[in-house]
């Protein structure tokens, strides 16, 4: 069996990590900008100052896809590089760049899925407070507004934000990212439910500017799954998946803070327990507005745990000695792409999309030129076999992405992570593409029968 006719398969990538030209042509400096320049914050003090240099090398990158067989590709454009103070004057050359870039897609017969924020905050607005600021999300709802009425005659998917988790999560708490803040709870939340509040506007501007937009949004998790097929364990495994971290340091890591008020329009019942003091005083009156329709839900899932019932309540399993690993340590959970979409289709009923999956892996050019990456493929060959199933069940899973086409810049961890499906050599800019890239071109266009 495959995959319902319709799917969408396709790559993944966000314009900080490969677009380079950081500095060209009127664009702004953006959050990762000023923080890749601060000692010690990105491995081997890497930038994206060059990256893949995809602002110069699109089209050929374009072409690879079509090779490739890729032919829906997520995307981001980069606030700073299209608005250099985040509001106000338009660059026109970043203007034209995106029109470029969205015209060689189609050309290429690569359908544009754009996302408007993958974390490329433009450093003015930084300046102004960022998502502190009650202002932010008007700042947000414009610029949308203004990539819905420049580029949407010709991209009709849109993700609203990318992970809210992480950047808000690793950006402003635990400063491992941009802008490397170290902020405390009562600062931290309102700044989320401002996130939220622009997504909200976000979809309203888009609908109102792109007729047929196809919109949704892509917040990330890692799945519990059950450790058996027992109902108690399946149970211990969705509370534990939905519930609120009870460590006030990692509150934001939760999937149902970043998603019920998106998409059920009220924020979780132990979330407001536990956290629900922090956040705006008021701030109920925008559950309406941050609840808007939504036409896919977008997850992005690389790993998970196991989860048993325990006599206290849900129970995390450990996992055991020589438990396999991607080359970035992360543990390799192929059900995680089973419960996942299972569970979240059970909590929100909105059609899914894998937003991002994938591994980081330890390729390198061999001696018959060529990438070999077998390690890749089997993970991917065990995750979508996994999806499939959900698939199979009843989950309506409207497509995959995989992260990423190009080996990128990979935030703090600079270039010592590879995740593409081509390999990049950063001193030639020569692209590669590895094994799993050809194997991955039989999945899709078999439409997942090869597996």
């Amino acid at each position: 069996m495959g995959f319902p006719d319709g799917f969408v398969w396709g790559a993944a990538m966000s314009a900080y990590q490969i677009e380079g030209a950081a500095s060209a042509d009127g664009k702004g400096e953006c959050v990762w900008d000023s923080f890749c320049r601060r000692p010690g914050k990105v491995f081997g003090g890497h930038t994206g100052n060059t990256a893949c240099d995809h602002y110069h090398r699109h089209d050929r990158d374009f072409a690879l896809m079509a090779e490739l067989g890729v032919r829906n590709y997520r995307f981001s454009i980069n606030w700073s590089r299209l608005l250099p103070e985040g509001t106000g004057r338009i660059n026109e050359d970043g203007l034209a760049f995106y029109d470029r870039l969205i015209d060689g897609m189609l050309l290429s017969g690569v359908e544009p899925w754009m996302t408007l924020f993958h974390w490329e905050y433009p450093a003015a607005l930084q300046a102004r407070g960022a998502w502190q600021n009650p202002g932010s999300p008007k700042w947000f709802a414009d610029y949308a507004a203004l990539a819905a009425r420049l580029y949407g005659d010709r991209v009709k998917h849109f993700f609203t934000i990318n992970e809210p988790q992480c950047f808000v999560g690793l950006g402003y708490v635990t400063g491992e990212h941009a802008p490397g803040l170290q902020l405390p709870l009562d600062a931290a939340i309102p700044m989320g439910h401002h996130v939220l509040l622009a997504h909200g506007l976000a979809v309203q501007a888009l609908r109102a500017n792109v007729p047929g937009a196809k919109v949704g949004y892509a917040p990330c998790s890692s799945p519990s799954c059950p450790v058996t097929d027992a109902p108690e364990d399946i149970a211990a495994a969705r509370n534990a998946y939905f519930a609120m971290p009870e460590d006030p340091a990692r509150w934001f890591w939760n999937v149902t803070w970043w998603s019920d008020p998106a998409i059920l329009g009220e924020y979780p019942e132990d979330g407001l327990g536990r956290y629900g003091r922090y956040l705006p005083r008021g701030y109920e009156k925008d559950l309406g507005v941050i609840c808007r329709k939504l036409d896919f839900y977008g997850q992005n899932i690389y790993h998970g745990s196991a989860v048993r019932a325990g006599a206290k309540g849900p129970e995390e399993v450990p996992p055991p000695a020589g438990f396999p690993k991607t080359g970035m340590n992360w543990p390799v959970v192929p059900d995680s792409l089973y419960w996942g979409p299972k569970f979240l289709y059970q909590r929100y009923g909105l059609p899914l999309v894998i937003a991002e999956n994938g591994m980081s892996n330890l390729d390198s050019v061999s001696l018959d030129g060529l990438v070999h990456d077998p390690a890749r493929i089997d993970y991917l060959h065990r995750y979508l076999l996994a999806l499939r199933r959900a698939s199979e069940e009843g989950v309506k899973v409207l497509g995959y992405f995989h992260w990423s086409f190009l080996d990128n810049f990979e935030w703090a961890m600079g270039y010592n992570d590879r995740f593409g499906l081509v390999y990049v050599d950063y001193q030639t800019q020569n692209r590669i593409p590895k094994d799993s890239a050809r194997w991955f071109r039989t999945v899709m266009e078999t439409n997942g029968k090869a597996l």
